[in-house]
């Protein structure tokens, strides 16, 4: 009864953290399109991407940054354990990013396709990449983070985490580097460079090789979901000898 109680409550704020993710992507889709609105920028991918117009950089970037907080929250408030938190903000980071874009699409009618470049984020450096890339990223998010705070799993060596998360990380780390190569090429030519590049080749390979790395945690869980547990195992081996015993006696 309780854990029928608790899969339930679970999926609740699931639902919860999805709608509110939703709802948090229109408010983003709507203040990009207006900031864009204003100072020409509807293509991301154009001559002078980052202009100085007013005082809309020192606005802008904490603006990123209480995202990524009000993101944090909702998984803080809607998880339990750490693991749940952590898998609560990461879904409502992978379906706020996914309907960013949908809403977008729907407001002002980009992206055009997912091949289409856009400025990511913008802290420490501009992050380009085209839309595909961070929906793949948000779609792992999704899948990853749903299993973590929905499965209930059986504790495992940290060995063998820490080997996971090794991987996973090395593949944020490339990731991160595959989206910001061209602003850290461009860094030691001055703030003034950075504004005005433009990126026309993305690393692709690079990136499909994150991508295979930050996978690792996901592909952990589906396997151990999938192999059942010693436990388990030992009880279906009693179970099937008692069952053959109780056919031979009969």
């Amino acid at each position: 009864m309780n854990a029928s109680h608790d899969h339930i409550q679970s999926r609740r704020c699931w639902s919860v953290v999805v709608l509110y993710a939703i709802a948090m992507a229109w408010v983003e889709a709507a203040v990009v399109f207006y900031l864009r609105s204003m100072i020409g920028r509807l293509e991301p991918h154009q001559p002078v991407p980052l202009p100085v117009v007013g005082g809309f950089g020192s606005v802008e970037l904490p603006r990123e940054f209480a995202t990524l907080v009000m993101l944090f929250t909702v998984g803080w408030l809607a998880g339990r354990t750490w693991r749940a938190r952590l898998g609560y903000a990461a879904i409502a980071f992978g379906v706020w990013d996914i309907f960013y874009y949908v809403f977008l699409k729907i407001i002002c009618g980009w992206p055009h396709s997912l091949l289409d470049w856009d400025i990511l984020f913008l802290l420490p450096l501009p992050w380009w990449g085209p839309v595909l890339a961070p929906v793949l990223i948000s779609l792992l998010m999704i899948l990853w983070d749903t299993f973590a705070s929905q499965f209930e799993r059986a504790p495992h060596t940290a060995l063998s985490n820490g080997r996971v998360w090794i991987l996973n990380f090395t593949g944020v780390a490339l990731a991160l580097y595959a989206f910001m190569a061209d602003a850290i090429a461009t860094a030691p030519r001055g703030l003034g460079a950075i504004r005005t590049m433009l990126p026309d080749r993305f690393n692709w390979p690079l990136f499909c090789v994150a991508l295979a790395l930050m996978s690792a945690p996901l592909l952990q869980m589906v396997r151990r979901r999938l192999t059942p547990s010693p436990a388990k195992a030992e009880i279906a081996e009693v179970t099937e000898k008692f069952s053959c015993r109780h056919l031979l006696k009969n």
